[in-house]
């Protein structure tokens, strides 16, 4: 089983009409480094597919964005996580086939990882565009409602409605 995470607001604290810049911008959400190696026991493999429209808009570098995404990877691995790769859409146009819901970053995750099976995969994330994303690849969908609480549920693109990653975690173990 393959574990699809959208990065903003499932893994870190939403900077609201902005964007994580630098690693000291960078906050994990309530429950993320507990939840972590609760799910790596659980998933085969996990992603992150993150959507990062700053680089497209010159607010950030490619370089400024690895930057971000060790310190990320640094922190879960030293409390027992895991995240195999992390693949992201620098594009600013909305219709980039990369860009959620576009399904490029999950193609991309598979022709890296030939054993990812969608059927058997689970997508997690905190918006529309994450869960239509996860339905178009055959996936099952989990919604974080933290930054939209009053998206109905339930909805034909959400499979399930957890509050935050831990939920989640504690649920699927």
């Amino acid at each position: 089983m393959t574990l699809f995470l959208d990065r903003d607001v499932v893994i870190n604290d939403e900077i609201r009409d902005g964007y994580v810049l630098r690693p000291d911008m960078f906050r994990f959400s309530e429950g993320v480094l507990t939840a972590m190696p609760l799910r790596a026991r659980r998933f085969n493999r996990s992603v992150v597919v993150t959507n990062q429209r700053c680089i497209g808009r010159g607010l950030l570098t490619t370089e400024g964005l690895n930057e971000i995404h060790r310190h990320l990877l640094e922190q879960i691995t030293q409390r027992g996580g895991r995240i195999d790769r992390i693949y992201f859409c620098p594009d600013e146009e909305s219709n980039s086939p990369c860009r959620k819901p576009g399904t490029g970053m999950g193609l991309q995750a598979k022709l890296d990882f030939p054993e990812i099976n969608f059927t058997e995969s689970v997508m997690v994330g905190n918006t529309l565009s994450d869960m239509q994303f996860g339905k178009s690849l055959g996936m099952q969908t989990v919604f974080i409602p933290s930054t939209r609480p009053d998206t109905p549920f339930p909805h034909p693109l959400i499979d399930r409605r957890c509050q935050n990653l831990l939920q989640f975690a504690a649920a699927v173990q």
